[in-house]
């Protein structure tokens, strides 16, 4: 709504606009802005399943009226998640990987919202930890054939670049990409700082210039015990460093502290704890989350330490939010 100020109109910025500024680390005043990577509850508080775990193995044998009313189901479910929470940005997901039906969703999503939220979807080519399965043979390929693997990447790299330019040339309906690929366990970083410089950093940077350079902004996403590596991902320029895991030994102030303040952050209330912790230490963590990214005044995005996944209790949840609402207000200054 527009406000009266000293006799002038103030224009309501948009959660979209919101998210934004606070990406560029500019002061935006009252509420952080706050936004789930994924929100897998949607069962228990709407009764439908999140679009991600839906089948869409027949989706070729569809018809055009069937596909339609799935991708209008998958953008009215975004747009109720982020209303219920007052999310300010909707990260798009769907089984079906065509880009031209993403496209229809990001279209639908904007036909049903305006351009009240951020969207943003995955697109990350640099390696992550591999499954079980493939972690031995991959170890041994990245001492032994690490040429092999940075080949792999650079083909990873210019078909994400592809990728951008098919949205980029489609009404730039995308605001941005999150990279999402898990780089850490709690304890310490898969990839060694030495591993790290050579497999990861030079397509991170590449990749994150590129979608800046289309006009994109770019939140690099991993959990677990980011510290060793964090000045390498910083310096890849990212707009933001999201989850900021607690569990991984990951704290704020500390954070800031090795960034600086052009990078904003996202993150840091402790998933495991509004999990399975009490409700008084489950308080005590989000408002020291709230706390801790708050007190430089700006470039804080308030989200829980990975998302809101399947098993997480639904009241504490909306427990954080109640008090983001109540508390994760910026002071006016004089």
């Amino acid at each position: 709504m527009a406000g009266e100020m000293n006799g002038k109109t103030e224009k309501r910025m948009t959660e979209r606009e919101r998210f934004i500024r606070t990406l560029l680390c500019e002061d935006i005043g009252g509420r952080v802005p706050h936004f789930e990577l994924v929100y897998f509850l949607t069962m228990e508080k709407f009764g439908k399943v999140h679009p991600n775990h839906r089948n869409y193995e027949q989706w070729n044998q569809m018809s055009y009226e069937e596909k339609k009313l799935h991708i209008e189901d998958m953008a009215q479910l975004y747009i109720d998640t982020a209303k219920a929470y007052d999310h300010s940005a909707i990260f798009v997901q769907t089984p079906v990987r065509a880009l031209d039906h993403m496209q229809w969703l990001l279209e639908t999503i904007r036909e049903k919202s305006g351009d009240e939220y951020y969207l943003m979807i995955h697109g990350d080519p640099t390696w992550a930890i591999p499954t079980g399965d493939d972690m031995m043979e991959f170890a041994a390929k990245m001492y032994e054939e690490p040429e092999e693997l940075n080949e792999i990447s650079k083909r990873r790299v210019e078909e994400h670049e592809k990728m951008a330019e098919y949205f980029d040339s489609h009404g730039h309906l995308l605001d941005g990409f999150t990279l999402c690929s898990d780089y850490c366990f709690n304890v310490n970083p898969f990839f060694n700082c030495e591993m790290f410089d050579e497999l990861i950093v030079p397509f991170l940077k590449e990749i994150i210039s590129e979608y800046r350079k289309l006009g994109y902004y770019v939140i690099k996403h991993t959990d677990g015990n980011i510290m060793p590596i964090l000045k390498q991902m910083a310096d890849c320029g990212p707009h933001a460093i999201h989850s900021l895991d607690p569990q991984g030994g990951v704290e704020l102030p500390k954070v800031r502290e090795i960034v600086g303040d052009r990078i904003a952050l996202i993150g840091n209330v402790n998933c495991g704890l509004l999990q399975t912790g009490t409700d008084e230490e489950c308080e005590q963590d989000i408002m020291r989350s709230l706390r801790e990214g708050m007190a430089g005044g700006k470039g804080y995005i308030f989200s829980t330490s990975n998302c809101v996944y399947t098993g997480m209790p639904l009241a504490r949840y909306e427990k954080m939010v109640e008090l983001w609402r109540k508390y994760g207000v910026y002071p006016e200054k004089e």
